[in-house]
């Protein structure tokens, strides 16, 4: 099959993805193989190709936000068939005994493995996965669609819930990049008023073209103040003047898998009132579900930017350096 894999960690503008053929996987015991059709890119995928996570696998196949059918089905899969179309996302395997398992928290699990990280992904012709943790998608939303909500849209999913926006409450979007472009869907959805920050010009009209009830490039030129905020930019820099800029009551909720230090806090500047701060650490399987069907209900359809597999280094350093709106999605067929 045809990949694009990684063989040691570099900086994305370096190219490091090299296109070639390797061997076809084959499905093992309780996984199925699936044929792929669109692979969504993530700013995880370059935190994973630049080093700013520990290396786990060399060579690997990035890529994380997987869509295709299933072509082939390993021995004791009883859900799955060839034919069926399936997501497969970040979070691939845990140990389902753990404290966390046992209480609906797999996203905690001590023993998590993850696609595109510890194990190849999707940026190539086929990838395997365990039938527990395939998703069935909904046939109404499309191959292009649905890629992007299977980290982009789950990250946010969770974001979004652990941000508690009380009803018809103002949420702050800080960074608005694939996944803050599907929460704010999301949000106008459920009925809140979201507002977004973000440096790039590009973005903030995009933000007010779906739908944002304000948008520019400084938090303290927000009009008011937020009861929630979700923070999608990496930069720990940030959390003073969020805080600042939530009211009492007001809860930020930290999207990404990493996060520059954060400065020093000013107790009743930033944390009186019962403001509370919170991270958010990949997704359960129900968030998975439940986000699909919202996504359905809510009518949400990614933005996104179509790349051939060839381009794959040229779709991050895009990514990298802020030239798409919404999501870029790797087209393998």
């Amino acid at each position: 099959m045809r990949a694009a894999v990684l063989e040691a960690t570099a900086e994305i503008d370096t190219g490091p993805l090299e296109l070639r053929d390797v061997e076809d996987p084959t499905a093992g015991p309780g996984e199925v193989r699936v044929r792929v059709r669109t692979c969504a890119i993530c700013r995880t995928d370059l935190h994973v190709i630049e080093g700013d996570l520990p290396e786990e696998k060399r060579p690997l196949i990035p890529g994380h936000q997987v869509v295709g059918v299933v072509d082939q089905v390993g021995p004791g899969c009883a859900r799955l068939r060839v034919g069926s179309r399936v997501g497969i996302a970040w979070l691939r395997e845990t140990d389902g005994t753990c404290r966390f398992c046992r209480s609906g928290r797999e996203n905690l699990c001590g023993a998590a493995r993850y696609t595109g990280y510890h194990a190849d992904g999707g940026y190539a012709q086929y990838a395997v996965v365990a039938e527990a943790f395939a998703y069935d998608l909904p046939d109404s939303v499309d191959d292009l669609s649905s890629a992007p909500l299977l980290c982009a849209g789950l990250i946010g999913y969770r974001a979004l819930e652990r941000a508690e926006v009380p009803e018809g409450g103002r949420l702050v979007l800080v960074g608005f990049g694939s996944s803050a472009h599907i929460v704010l869907q999301l949000a106008l959805g459920r009925g809140h008023e979201v507002f977004v920050v973000t440096r790039s010009a590009g973005h903030v009209r995009h933000a007010l073209e779906m739908g944002a009830g304000w948008a520019g490039h400084d938090l303290g030129d927000l009009p008011v103040k937020m009861d929630s905020a979700v923070l999608f930019a990496p930069a720990g820099r940030l959390v003073p003047p969020v805080m600042k800029a939530l009211g009492s009551g007001g809860t930020l909720s930290i999207a990404g898998i990493r996060l520059s230090d954060v400065p020093a806090l000013e107790y009743a500047t930033h944390l009186f009132h019962e403001k509370q701060i919170r991270s958010v650490e990949a997704n359960t399987r129900d968030d998975g579900r439940r986000l699909l069907d919202e996504a359905v209900s809510a009518g949400v359809r990614p933005h996104v930017t179509t790349y051939d597999l060839d381009d794959a280094n040229r779709a991050l350093q895009d990514l990298k350096h802020s030239r798409i709106n919404g999501t870029g999605v790797l087209v393998l067929e």
